[in-house]
């Protein structure tokens, strides 16, 4: 029965070797998906066996042969799996829709502007910080291409921009972590159930701001002096798009994003439908600015939906398809209790584990094995170990540049190299993963 798990990592070292093989992680993620269960079809009656699902459906073994019941109970799983990831693509394609919608007017430039530095070390806080606020309402990776896109055009040597780019990757990451929306793993954590925002914020911000506020502070001191800047405009545009046009849907956009949150609390319902509300009234708002101001069709909503990085939703399906069949097997409640076992219960050291875990897996599929590994009847809604999970598996990606969708993005723009992070990012981004752990149980004992 361990061959699914076989499956699972061979595909996940596919997946890593993208660069070299030229097979893209999305095709492979699919597969691999497709894989696992076509694994659990052919032998589902050994892994029920194990985890004693048919003794809890005695009714349909009595009324039909065992391949049947086999089919049955499979596909059912498979429904209810595509039910909850299809909550988080749908989110996830209203976001980056509406995001496409803002820098395609660009409304972004409405932030360059403010930028009027030529100070390495006063530049690196002020894209540092910015990056950090930002990764709260959008996700830390639209947030660190933008951050990325208008570094390239303030700082044109590309060895002075690694720096910053490594600050970018912490502050995306660190920033998504203490936010609902900020982080598609999240995301799961909050359409589940296990996390509200409320909560999220108070407890990890302080942590969060530790765990950057360290690195920031020691590699500010290794820059120095000033930087030539270039000021090019971040997205060419036509001189058609007046400025009150592009400060409306920047401000639509945002608040747009920020209005998920509070419809969720007020309402109850999936945050899909609270980022399906924002993503129609900004794309009606934008056809009738289409007709009053005469732009071209390209200006549409219904032509950025052709831009969306689609690859990017169908390999998160993959993977979360994935984890969902090894979760329907038995697997992750096997990983769980063994974990348990190894640290006797201590939700600390086992979150940390898993956030150092994360440095090389990515944290999508960790917190979707964590979603299955362990039910809100063992961790409640708020529980510590939900939140303290959310810390550890969004900032543990910082020690590593492909721990996370963020470091990937900006290595593959910026090409960073990865013994250089290693060198000179990762050990300042292990030491404040650690500081701000020790803020959040410090807090945790003392204060909440």
């Amino acid at each position: 029965m361990f061959i699914a798990v076989i499956i699972f990592i061979l595909g996940y070292a596919l997946i890593a070797l993208e660069a070299p093989l030229k097979v893209h992680k999305s095709a492979t993620a699919l597969l691999l998906a497709a894989a696992i269960w076509v694994f659990y079809i052919f032998v589902g009656e050994g892994i029920f066996s194990y985890t004693g699902f048919i003794e809890h459906f005695d009714f349909y073994k009595a009324n039909y042969p065992k391949k049947n019941f086999l089919d049955f109970v499979s596909q059912n799983q498979m429904l209810i799996s595509v039910g909850e990831i299809a909550q988080v693509l749908f989110y996830l394609l209203g976001a980056m829709t509406i995001v496409e919608t803002i820098d395609h007017f660009n409304g972004f430039s409405i932030l360059t502007e403010k930028i009027s530095t030529h100070n390495k070390r006063k530049l690196l806080w002020i894209l540092t910080i910015m990056t950090f606020l930002l990764s709260m309402v959008l996700d830390n990776l639209t947030t660190s291409i933008v951050m990325c896109a208008m570094m390239r055009k303030l700082v044109p040597r590309v060895k002075e921009r690694w720096f910053f780019a490594g600050l970018i990757i912490l502050a995306a990451n660190n920033g998504g972590s203490c936010s609902p929306i900020g982080d598609v793993s999240l995301i799961m954590l909050w359409i589940g159930g296990q996390i509200t925002p409320v909560n999220l914020i108070l407890k990890t911000l302080l942590p969060c701001i530790v765990s950057l506020l360290i690195p920031l502070i020691i590699i500010s001191f290794k820059l120095k002096g000033n930087f030539e800047r270039t000021d090019l405009p971040i997205i060419t545009k036509p001189h058609e798009i007046p400025a009150s046009m592009r400060d409306l849907i920047f401000f639509m956009g945002i608040g747009g994003l920020l209005f998920v949150p509070v419809f969720k609390t007020v309402t109850s319902l999936p945050p899909f439908i609270g980022m399906l509300i924002s993503l129609a009234i900004i794309w009606s708002s934008t056809e009738h600015l289409n007709r009053k101001y005469k732009l071209r069709e390209s200006y549409s909503c219904a032509r950025l939906l052709m831009q969306i990085d689609t690859p990017s939703i169908l390999f998160f399906l993959g993977i979360l398809l994935s984890v969902a069949g090894l979760q329907s097997m038995g697997f992750l409640n096997m990983f769980a209790k063994g974990l348990s076992n190894t640290f006797e219960g201590n939700i600390y050291v086992m979150n940390l584990c898993i956030g150092l875990v994360s440095s090389i897996i990515d944290n999508v599929p960790l917190f979707a094995g964590a979603i299955g590994m362990y039910s809100l009847d063992v961790f409640p809604a708020n529980h510590d170990f939900w939140i303290f999970l959310s810390y550890c598996g969004g900032t543990g990606g910082n020690m590593l540049i492909i721990g996370s969708a963020a470091g990937v993005a900006v290595m593959g723009i910026e090409k960073v190299e990865f013994l250089w992070y290693l060198k000179k990012i990762t050990p300042w981004a292990l030491i404040g993963f650690f500081s701000g752990a020790g803020v959040f149980i410090l807090l945790n004992m003392f204060v909440y």
